[in-house]
Parts: structure tokens; sequence; C-alpha cells
């Protein structure tokens, strides 16, 4: 997934960023409530996770996230704040946001509402998905398995890849759309990097899993294939 994290605190926005990119999600990262509606407005995100104080002011993710439903963003805003009184929580609601977790949190649950709110965003209802060659994408696990059930060895970056496809299995994906959504933040990446995960993923799965567009990039194969 791609994803903007908008987070004042310097060392909390790297720990929450290195946390999901471990994960094989891509990562955004600002600070002020401008530079968020900049790249929001950009498009391309999966979600947007917005803290609520700002150096804007105190509310400045909830009128962010109003001020991006009136431009008619519907990209899924979680919101991620200290603040945890229910007047908050229904706040946050009213104005745009798709869910709402205060600090403390686990990481676990962060990627679970993550996983969720994209999922429900692009209609896919369940947290398995069937790819071609009878393998299974395991969106909240983070696994493939193949036809027999036993788990794949991919890494989080050929995972992140493969999610790419399976919550889109109608759209071709450039190659350049590939790195922003699987790289964004990395220096020098060029499009050979994303050729050679795509053959990675190729000899794990099969030809049939994520087939070549001529002339523009790769989109996933049909099912049954």
């Amino acid at each position: 997934m791609r994803l903007l994290l908008l987070e004042d605190d310097p060392r909390l926005r790297t720990l929450i960023a290195a946390g999901l990119q471990e994960t094989g999600h891509s990562v955004e990262q600002v600070e002020t409530a401008q530079a968020g509606h900049n790249l929001a407005s950009s498009g391309g995100f999966d979600a947007l996770i917005f803290d609520v104080r700002l150096p804007e002011g105190d509310d400045a993710g909830f009128q962010l996230a109003q001020q991006l439903r009136r431009e008619g963003n519907a990209t899924p805003i979680l919101f991620l704040t200290a603040r945890a009184d229910m007047e908050s929580r229904l706040r946050g609601l009213d104005v745009g946001g798709d869910d709402y977790l205060s600090k403390p949190f686990d990481f676990r649950e962060l990627r679970a509402r993550l996983s969720a709110l994209v999922r429900r965003s692009v209609g896919q209802a369940s947290n398995a998905v069937s790819l071609p060659g009878g393998f299974t994408l395991q969106f909240l696990r983070r696994e493939v398995t193949d036809p027999a059930g036993a788990a794949l060895p991919l890494t989080p970056r050929e995972f992140g890849l493969l999610e790419g496809f399976a919550l889109h299995p109608e759209r071709a994906y450039s190659r350049e759309e590939l790195i922003s959504r699987v790289w964004a933040g990395q220096p020098e990446v060029d499009s050979r990097v994303v050729d050679v995960y795509v053959g990675n993923l190729r000899r794990k799965l099969g030809e049939g899993v994520i087939v070549t567009v001529r002339g523009y990039g790769y989109r996933l194969g049909e099912v049954g294939t």
C-alpha cells in the first residue's frame, strides 16, 4: 500500500514509517497540514494517516480532512492521535475520517486497521483474494499461499508489489507508478528495479500471475489461468 503519514513529531513519524515499511508498505512523510494537503491532492495514495494536533493548530488534522472531503478526495483517512476522548473520536468521524486510533498503539492493530480501510475502499470485503495459478493472498497476515496452503517465501517488497496488483486487479501499472507505491522515499530507484522484482515473483509464482503490458508496465493476470 502507498500511504501518506502526517505527523509533526519527527521521532514518532520516523518510527511509524519504519514500522510500516518493514512489512512492504510505501510511506510518504510530511509534518504540516499544508504539505499534507499538497501531497494528498496529488492522488495515488491508498490511505492517509493524520495526526490531529499539528503546527497549524490543535485541530489542524480535522480541518485538513474536512477540506479534502469538500474537494472530493475520498481516500480513506485514519486519525492517529493522543486524543482518546469520545468527543474527539466523534468529531474525527464527522469531518470525514474513516477510523481513529489512539496513541500509544500496537503496530499490529495499525496495520490491521489500514488493511481493512483500504480493502473496503476498493470493494474488497474479504481478507483473502485469489490470484492466478491457484495462489491466495492474505492481506492481514501479509503472506501468499500456494494451492496446497503452504506459505511462499516473499520479501516485504515482493509482497507490497503483489498487494498493489491484488487490490486493483483490473488496472495496469506503469513502472513509475509501481516505484511510487513500493519504493517511495528510496533514493536512486529506477525501472530496472521493478523488472527485477517482477522477475523474482514470476520465478516464485509462475509466469501467469503478473502479465507484461507491452510498452507500459504490468498488471495482474486472469484468475483461473
